[in-house]
């Protein structure tokens, strides 16, 4: 088989993590994408390739692109719809990992009648999350509550936030102040960020969660009149909910996005000691007994001396370099639209990308 021909989009954190699993692999030519001569020049002793140019000027990026078999777009949320109107342009399949529902609508509409393939929101969650919600309720009769809860979280929180930057402020923001797709009571509809407080405990740690947007992907519409109670929500320590209810309605910032992205970027260090926290329960009729089904993992950093890689970098590059990776081998639609729950989780795991979540270590007792 011929290597695939890669046009990755940024080169951030994440985008550096993509480059470096595929092109270690042997089976991917990958060309990074990036405005910034700063973010490319860390990518020096890679094998991958290097092109600056403005990725928001359509026409730029048009042209970088062309010639590739597949766009991988790891570029702020934004700029998603841009990327993938350009990729059906250029004749690309594309791969992202954006959690903009909106974003995600369009790229659904741009995938009708394409020869191409167009597979949105490929990272942890929406991704990874989906995956593993789907492949569980497949085994009910009768689906009653599908509940998806995952966590970016620092190891070693100090702040009044209990926080730090561990992903994409752009991205935090966003799904800290957009509606929320769910499903009550058989019944589809939106639901608010920052609201839907729960408290619970897993392997020892008290924890918050609370309604964030974009999580679920496309399992609402897959999902639709099959199951009764269907969400998404983010995983925190406990007060970092009411903080950010402070900031983002009683201060106002939900209305200057801005000046609270350059505070948080001034104020909240970032970090690579991180966890990631995956846990779903999918409850309903099994043979006609009401079953539960829990799927719950943590995911550690790599703190190899020289090449430390946080959490959040290996579980997001993880989920899109299995995707293209399990797409490539022939397992996934070759085009239209694509969901992650298309994606069977045994293929997911063993995958060699994929992996990385099948080495974490499973939590075993949940209190």
């Amino acid at each position: 088989m011929t290597k695939m021909r890669i046009a990755l989009l940024g080169a951030g954190h994440i985008g550096q993590t993509i480059a470096q699993l595929l092109t270690r692999s042997g089976d991917y030519d990958v060309t990074v994408v990036d405005r910034s001569a700063a973010a490319l020049a860390k990518l020096n002793g890679s094998a991958a390739s290097t092109l600056q140019r403005d990725t928001e000027d359509p026409q730029a990026l048009l042209a970088a692109i062309r010639g590739h078999d597949a766009v991988i777009n790891a570029l702020p949320y934004h700029l998603a719809t841009l990327a993938a109107t350009q990729a059906r342009a250029a004749g690309c399949h594309y791969f992202d990992l954006t959690e903009d529902i909106a974003a995600t609508r369009a790229i659904k509409a741009l995938a009708e009648g394409a020869d191409t393939a167009f597979m949105p929101q490929c990272g942890l969650a929406p991704g990874f999350i989906g995956i593993v919600a789907y492949h569980l309720a497949r085994d009910f009769e009768q689906l009653h509550d599908v509940k998806m809860r995952v966590g970016a979280l620092p190891a070693f929180p100090t702040n009044a936030l209990k926080y730090n930057l561990t992903w994409s402020v752009d991205g935090l923001i966003n799904e800290y102040c957009h509606p929320c797709e769910a499903i009550r009571g058989g019944e589809r509809i939106e639901v608010l960020p920052l609201e839907g407080l729960e408290h619970f405990s897993l392997d020892g740690t008290e924890y918050e969660a609370f309604n964030t947007s974009g999580g679920l992907g496309t399992l609402c519409e897959t999902l639709d009149g099959k199951v009764r109670t269907l969400d998404y929500k983010s995983v925190r320590y406990p007060g970092h909910g009411a903080a950010m209810k402070l900031l983002l309605q009683d201060l106002g910032l939900a209305q200057d996005q801005a000046t609270l992205k350059d505070i948080m970027r001034k104020s909240i260090p970032g970090t690579m000691q991180d966890v990631v926290l995956v846990f779903v329960t999918v409850s309903g009729l099994r043979e006609g007994v009401l079953m539960q089904e829990v799927f719950a993992r943590k995911i550690f950093a790599d703190r190899t001396a020289g090449a430390p890689l946080s959490a959040i970098q290996i579980t997001t590059a993880a989920g899109i370099c299995a995707a293209v990776d399990l797409f490539r081998e022939g397992k996934l639609p070759q085009k239209g639209f694509v969901r992650q729950e298309q994606i069977a989780l045994p293929d997911f795991l063993a995958n060699r990308f994929g992996s990385a979540y099948q080495q974490s270590r499973q939590v075993e007792s949940i209190g």
